[in-house]
């Protein structure tokens, strides 16, 4: 186990972000260009503008970056080129010997952020309450064209082009086997990492799974061949996908088709990034009226800030329309995964899963339901995620 060596470029990498970038986005935010709006429509039509007023003017005078940057940097950082991207990681290695490698990876509107709260118990859980047996030693790569990673070079950056990436990372640091773990993008890139490379990857835990959830109205017969649990779970499935791409998909079809001409908007303009942002930490998290009650303020703007400080809004974008644009080995396989899998089931979460689609694509090993929890599982529950990766590769071991 290596984490850094000359023959395979990897670089030692420390967030320094220079202060007059700081200064430029200062200067931004003090002379915001607001909209109108209707009065009384709450979020109908988009994030309110009192509300992010409120927002920026806590950006621009409370927010401290330097802050976030030390302690980012309290984990060892590190860049490489592979398969033509630059891709920037974080590797925090366990302080037990035997920990188990995992590969953590983000999504959009994510980043190596989201998972401040859980890199302490995964690599040292006997100084936060657990078994050193599950102990872990964590890899946070940051997708190409995501955040530190910087923009994409070429086409072709989907989730299969990017499980083989991390497959060599992983052999570059010296792991020749190891769990991966992942939600919304990470999620894809996750399962792909394990349908591709099971040779590789000794378990995939997700907190999403893509396709799994009912996305066409269900038939009568479809309804009759499941139990009535399943059949009740199948028709608030398709509710919630259908109410989803009726009024929250605008997002993924801008991405999907034309990601260079939303590039410009938010590259320039600060406030158009933390809105484009801030909506989804409001939609897809287990929160009543405001996103900081289901995520730390702080935490969603240090999100922001890599976005906007790499400039990569268009770059992150395009890997929605090399999905949609996808063919060859960008194409999703037809063939189902023999990896071993386990899925946490937050509430709150857009896409409700459903077993029964599962199973036809992955081999599900462990499946947990849980009464709290959204979207970004690692900002809003990091205790019950935690809890959940433990299990299940404890599960893996105790299996042999």
């Amino acid at each position: 186990m290596t984490t850094s060596s000359p023959a395979d470029g990897i670089r030692p990498f420390r967030l320094a972000i220079p202060q007059s970038d700081l200064d430029d986005l200062h200067d931004r935010l003090d002379r915001t260009r607001w909209p109108d709006e209707l009065p009384g429509v709450g979020w109908a039509y988009g994030v309110p503008r009192d509300y992010l007023q409120e927002l920026v003017r806590y950006w621009r005078h409370d927010y401290d970056w330097r802050a976030a940057e030390a302690q980012l940097n309290e984990w060892p950082q590190f860049t490489t080129e592979i398969d033509g991207a630059h891709v920037h990681f974080a590797h925090i290695q366990s302080p037990e010997p035997d920990a188990t490698p995992l590969v953590v990876t983000h999504g959009w509107p994510g980043s190596f952020v989201e998972f401040l709260d859980i890199v302490g118990p995964l690599t040292d859980p006997a100084a936060h309450g657990g078994d050193l047996a599950d102990a872990f030693h964590v890899v946070l790569p940051s997708i190409p064209g995501f955040g530190l990673s910087g923009p994409t070079r070429d086409t072709g950056w989907e989730a299969r082009r990017i499980a083989d990436a991390w497959t060599v990372l992983m052999d570059r640091l010296g792991y020749p086997r190891f769990g991966v773990q992942g939600g919304d993008w990470g999620a894809a890139i996750s399962r792909e990492l394990g349908r591709v490379h099971p040779d590789r990857v000794i378990g995939v835990h997700l907190n999403l799974l893509p396709g799994a959830q009912q996305s066409t109205e269900p038939t009568a017969e479809e309804l009759s061949a499941l139990g009535p649990e399943e059949r009740e779970r199948t028709l608030a499935s398709w509710h919630r996908w259908s109410e989803w791409q009726r009024e929250e998909a605008g997002y993924a079809n801008v991405h999907s088709t034309r990601p260079q001409t939303l590039a410009y908007a938010l590259t320039d303009s600060p406030v158009g990034q933390l809105a484009w942002i801030a909506e989804k930490f409001k939609a897809w998290t287990d929160c009543a009226e405001l996103p900081e009650e289901a995520v730390d303020r702080d935490r969603m703007l240090t999100d922001v800030m890599l976005y906007w400080l790499t400039g990569t809004a268009g770059s992150a974008s395009r890997i929605y329309y090399e999905r949609a644009h996808a063919s060859g080995r960008g194409a999703a396989p037809a063939e189902p995964s023999t990896a071993p899998t386990a899925l946490a089931v937050f509430p709150a979460e857009p896409q409700v899963p459903l077993r029964h689609k599962a199973e036809r694509t992955e081999n599900i090993v462990r499946w947990t339901e849980y009464d709290r929890g959204g979207h970004f599982a690692a900002m809003e529950e990091p205790d019950l995620l935690v809890d959940d990766v433990r299990a299940f590769f404890r599960q893996l071991r105790e299996k042999g």
